[in-house]
């Protein structure tokens, strides 16, 4: 399917997540009739909606105090969106064209000579993925013992047994945070050194529930409908052994999804999209960027969802500044 070239969509936005589907909430009501791109389910673990839709009992978003499963969230989201007149597709973006104006927006054959969707303005709303040791079980166990994420799941970790994967900073401070409620936690590190900053080494060093098991990589996580326990090897001796723990917290880092805008949008070195402060335009007048696509610092849904409300409406002025 190729775009009409009568067919100009004021907005497009490119991916489905929180973010995503609040900025397609904002335009619709602002009258926009967004088109939402909201990709497809991968192999790779990409998933309309986002991260959400790996994750199981989400406690911790405003306006739920009984909490509400991480599907059943974005499905709500999704609907909403809808009603006030969003349309979505469930393609994935194979190209964008951002060299002019409107935009050009190709899905499965990004080798076409005609884009498949126009576009005045692109919200970009691609999220970024939680690298993973890329195990057997591990995505079957993700929100059922395995998390990328202390801030969101710790609270269920109460009193028992977790272990943290990483050396980083992020890795200590998801194994510092994690002692709030965990009884003990075990730093799984492949190397006899840690990569974090000296003062975040300090910190971790310092707490009494802080373990560390060095040269060591974990090699499966064992359990049938929720985790129960890590086998794990020496990297020198090739030692196996098993880990009782009651949960797994992988901090190896985050992968941005912006392949898609390489040589066209401003990037950080870690592939982080930039965007003006105050507000979501990137450097390509009428592209904004909006969620964990720009974001490596908090990486919240709710933080998500606020960044797409502000994508929206600096999409909405931007848009009326040309009219």
């Amino acid at each position: 399917m190729n775009a009409n070239p009568g067919d100009i969509r004021e907005v497009a936005i490119i991916g489905s997540g929180p973010a995503g589907l609040t900025a397609a909430i904002y335009t619709a009501r602002a009258s926009l009739e967004p088109l939402v791109i909201e990709g497809e389910p991968s192999s790779t673990g990409d998933q309309p909606g986002g991260q959400l839709m790996l994750t199981t009992e989400v406690e911790n978003f405003p306006g739920f105090p009984d909490g509400i499963m991480g599907p059943e969230l974005m499905m709500n989201c999704r609907a909403q969106a809808e009603r006030f007149g969003a349309v979505l597709r469930t393609e994935k973006v194979s190209r964008v064209d951002l060299s002019a104006r409107p935009f050009g927006i190709w899905v499965q054959n990004p080798d076409a000579d005609q884009p498949t969707y126009l576009a005045k303005s692109i919200i970009i709303s691609t999220g970024a993925k939680a690298l993973m040791l890329d195990l057997e079980n591990e995505q079957r166990l993700i929100g059922r013992g395995v998390s990328t994420c202390a801030t969101c799941d710790g609270f269920f970790f109460r009193d028992v047994d977790i272990a943290v994967v990483g050396g980083g900073d992020s890795a200590m401070e998801e194994a510092i945070f994690l002692t709030k409620f965990a009884r003990s936690v075990t730093i799984v590190h492949r190397r006899e050194e840690l990569r974090a900053s000296q003062i975040m080494q300090d910190r971790a060093r310092a707490n009494p529930k802080i373990k560390f098991l060095w040269n060591t990589v974990v090699t499966d996580v064992l359990g049938d409908s929720s985790m129960t326990g890590l086998v794990v090897e020496n990297v020198h001796t090739g030692d196996k052994s098993t880990l009782d723990v009651s949960g797994l917290f992988v901090a190896i880092g985050h992968r941005p999804n912006t392949d898609l805008f390489k040589g066209q949008l401003e990037m950080k070195d870690n592939g982080y999209l930039i965007t003006r402060s105050p507000g979501t335009q990137t450097n390509v007048e009428g592209v904004f960027a909006c969620g964990d696509v720009q974001d490596e610092t908090y990486r919240q849904a709710i933080t998500a969802a606020g960044s797409g409300c502000a994508a929206a409406m600096d999409a909405e002025r931007w848009l009326e500044s040309q009219h």
